[in-house]
């Protein structure tokens, strides 16, 4: 039987500081927001990102920017709840695919994957959550950072439980854990959908008033993107609501300023007009423990009712 007095606890896994706010941001604000034990675990701390701000754009700058970008995740953190929890597991960004610094030994990606998945599944022991959400399989851009992400989520998630996996972490004192659902996080990419919704919201008016801002933002790499993301992610198995945490959500990313600039096409929208249009992060039921009828609105489903 589940602890009744124990909060439900949800972790994300996450490559670099940022993502944790584009892929899970508002789900991250609202269940902080009902009082659950949020954990937002990162892996490295993007020190070979892209400083996209030409303010902050200098060699100093560029050689701290692990350090810059540790400070924007805790303010963004503290813009979606100031209960948020934060844990580095330590590794160096790998780059972009094919790039020489995947193969540093100190990167995420060159990482020997039972030891990365020990990392987190030590992580997971001591914070003991119920429902983990990590990327898609394809890392949801294709990073090698967020494919790692993906993998050792899903390998943490079957490992944790199991005591003859990492006992020398038992011997310290932890105990083995079963998260009881594990998420994969999927973009809104469906333009229909979008259109029926500002359609139903704002008339015909407000419909061309977006689309005008959202196509100077449109481009055909972007849409080649765009159409490659969304042929690698798994049917929407949960919707959440997250239209009273938006603008948090948009606070948030603002706060990644080396990483989202002010004119990026995630701000085409005011944050009203994306509650209206995209009022939901959606995600994939991976694996679960529990029974839980689809489609969900909540990634604790099956959960709740048994406390």
């Amino acid at each position: 039987m589940a602890d009744s007095s124990r909060v439900l606890t949800l972790m994300t896994v996450n490559g670099h500081p940022d993502d944790e706010t584009v892929t899970a941001g508002g789900v991250m604000a609202r269940y902080a927001a009902e009082g659950l034990r949020v954990v937002c675990v990162v892996a490295t701390r993007g020190e070979l990102g892209e400083i996209v701000d030409p303010a902050l754009d200098t060699p100093d700058n560029q050689a701290r920017l692990g350090s810059i970008r540790e400070q924007e995740l805790q303010r963004a953190l503290a813009e979606l709840h100031p209960a948020i929890e934060h844990v580095f597991l330590g590794y160096r960004d790998s780059g972009m695919m094919g790039e020489p610094s995947n193969g540093d030994p100190a990167s995420f990606w060159s990482a020997d994957v039972d030891e990365a998945t020990g990392r987190l599944v030590r992580v997971v022991r001591e914070v003991q959550p119920d429902v983990m959400v990590g990327p898609n399989r394809f890392g949801n851009d294709g990073h090698p950072d967020h494919i790692r992400a993906a993998q050792i989520a899903a390998l943490a998630y079957a490992r944790a439980a199991d005591p003859t996996f990492y006992p020398e972490q038992l011997a310290a004192g932890l105990s083995a854990w079963t998260p009881q659902k594990l998420y994969e996080s999927v973009d809104q990419l469906g333009r229909l959908a979008k259109m029926r919704r500002a359609l139903g919201s704002g008339g015909i008016k407000s419909l061309a008033s977006m689309g005008v801002r959202v196509l100077r933002h449109w481009s055909p790499r972007r849409e080649r993107k765009r159409r490659r993301m969304a042929a690698e992610q798994g049917a929407v198995t949960t919707r959440v609501d997250v239209t009273r945490f938006t603008a948090n959500k948009y606070r948030a990313l603002r706060a990644h300023r080396s990483q989202i600039r002010p004119d990026s096409d995630r701000f085409a929208l005011t944050a009203e007009e994306r509650s209206r249009v995209s009022p939901t992060e959606d995600f994939t039921l991976s694996a679960s423990r529990v029974t839980t009828t689809r489609p969900e609105d909540d990634l604790f489903a099956g959960l709740r009712a048994v406390r």
